[in-house]
């Protein structure tokens, strides 16, 4: 950014696909996948004559986000047609709202490398989701001839809540925090099933810059539909150097709409930003007021779980996990409830968090499994935790065991008693193990003997190899040790 200093303001707009049966207007199916244009219906298509009706569970969910988001929900909101042209737009409006929105207010807070960050929420409003253009590479692998485009209408009506953020946000770090860190809140609440990869949540960041400590803020720019938190960062980081380097120079910033290109990791106008007067927001005729009871919401109120941030501060001083620890046990709902069922099974809290955010963790990623829909339960891991405290297991021969009950659902039991796993704790067995060891490597018991005390923990890794890591570790440190001992 050369010498000059600036202040960096980002805020978010995030769309996130609600998890209803059913879209927001009509009772067309609110799947992913379907074959195009096969979920469709009058209301969807904006054929003449037909009038929409509110999906009410669609708006229980978007009060239960706003709810988890600290926001005020409104007594009352209105939908308004915003008014624009696009190809998967066959009204030519979409039915969102505007001056009225469901919910506005609240923060979201998360730890970031210097200490706790919070970014206000401006407001939380329903809306409903447009169809989907494929171009280019993607109408072609579709079968489209050269040139052309084409229109999927299944995502037409998909209700959507859109959270706005203050620009409270000030570096890409923090916007892909924030991101995380709501994905893991609205998947704790059902709200959504936040699959980016779905297009379940999608993100417009808008992003300013000016000199450091100027009151005067920047001219925005908005970045349009990134679908990924690594791209939302790399997106930002390629915009903040580009209008650093044009108000180094002395030109202008242009209020624009621009998108994010993979390929080149960098970020080309799309067209100039429309302000609100462009849409010629009105309330929809069509659709009343949407009027909540205040009993309702306390009711979804009373609805909500134990949200992330209170559920790792109960950890940490319940179960005396570390921050760390209380972080990633809390990553997601299934595995947060597999903790506290593990813990009221009898095992150790900081053994069964370790043991799941560490084997179970690196199982599911080697897998690409889904941690609610696991073949084991809190049970099986209870039961190898035992086997290990009672010496039964050594702790290689625990994950081997712990790996095949993963893959399998025998309870680790079985496994032992199947394949005869038990640890081996025969002194005079282990004892001729650790001759046969020391009469091997001269080389690291002498070294042992000149002092060096790290020699003794290869000499246990080799009894431990030479029995398949069924001797008892504890046993072979102390026989090793008399046995160079006696002779030292």
């Amino acid at each position: 950014m050369g010498d000059v200093k600036y202040d960096v303001a980002i805020g978010l707009e995030i769309h996130v696909e609600l998890a209803t049966r059913t879209k927001l207007f009509c009772g067309c199916p609110s799947r992913f996948g379907a074959p195009p244009n096969t979920l469709v219906c009058p209301i969807c298509l904006g054929l003449p004559g037909s009038l929409p009706v509110l999906n009410r569970r669609a708006v229980e969910l978007g009060i239960l986000a706003a709810l988890a988001l600290g926001a005020e929900v409104a007594a009352e909101s209105v939908f308004a047609r915003k008014n624009y042209f696009y190809p998967d737009l066959p009204k030519g409006y979409q039915i969102s709202q505007y001056e009225r929105p469901l919910a506005t207010g609240g923060e979201l807070s998360w730890e970031g490398p210097g200490g706790p960050r919070t970014a206000r929420i401006r407001r939380v409003h329903l809306e409903e989701d447009a169809g989907k253009s494929l171009h280019g590479e993607d109408a072609a692998r579709s079968g489209s001839a050269a040139g052309y485009s084409l229109l999927d209408f299944n995502r037409c009506g998909v209700p959507l809540i859109e959270i706005v953020t203050e620009p409270d946000l000030t570096s890409p770090e923090d916007a892909r925090a924030f991101l995380e860190t709501l994905r893991q809140l609205l998947a704790y609440t059902d709200v959504s099933d936040v699959k980016l990869e779905e297009g379940s949540l999608r993100c417009d960041a808008n992003v300013s810059l000016r000199p450091a400590g100027a009151a005067q803020p920047g001219v925005p720019v908005e970045i349009k539909n990134v679908n990924s938190f690594r791209f939302v960062q790399r997106a930002l980081a390629y915009e903040i150097e580009r209008q650093a380097a044009r108000l180094a120079a002395g030109h202008p910033v242009a209020r624009e709409t621009r998108q994010y290109r993979e390929a080149t990791g960098s970020t080309e106008s799309l067209r100039s930003k429309e302000q609100a007067h462009d849409y010629r927001y009105f309330p929809d005729p069509d659709l009343v007021p949407v009027a909540v009871d205040p009993e309702w919401i306390e009711s979804l109120r009373r609805s909500l779980p134990e949200l992330p941030e209170a559920r790792r501060a109960r950890y940490r001083s319940q179960y005396g996990l570390t921050a760390q620890e209380a972080a990633l046990v809390t990553a997601s709902l299934p595995l947060a409830g597999f903790f506290e069922a593990t813990v009221a099974g009898g095992a150790d809290p900081r053994e069964a968090a370790n043991w799941l955010v560490g084997e179970l963790a690196r199982l599911l990623n080697a897998h690409a499994a889904d941690p609610s829909a696991l073949k084991i339960g809190p049970g099986h891991l209870v039961e190898l935790l035992g086997l290990l405290a009672a010496g039964v297991l050594s702790r290689p021969l625990a994950k081997e065991v712990f790996e095949e009950s993963f893959l399998s659902g025998r309870r680790p039991a079985d496994i032992v008693q199947a394949r005869g796993l038990s640890q081996t704790t025969d002194e005079a067995e282990l004892a001729r193990q650790v001759e046969a060891v020391l009469a091997a490597h001269t080389g690291p018991a002498g070294d042992y003997r000149a002092g060096k005390e790290r020699a003794l923990g290869f000499l246990v890794g080799q009894v431990m190899r030479a029995t398949g890591g069924r001797a008892n570790p504890g046993t072979v440190n102390r026989l090793l040790r008399d046995r160079l001992g006696r002779e030292g």
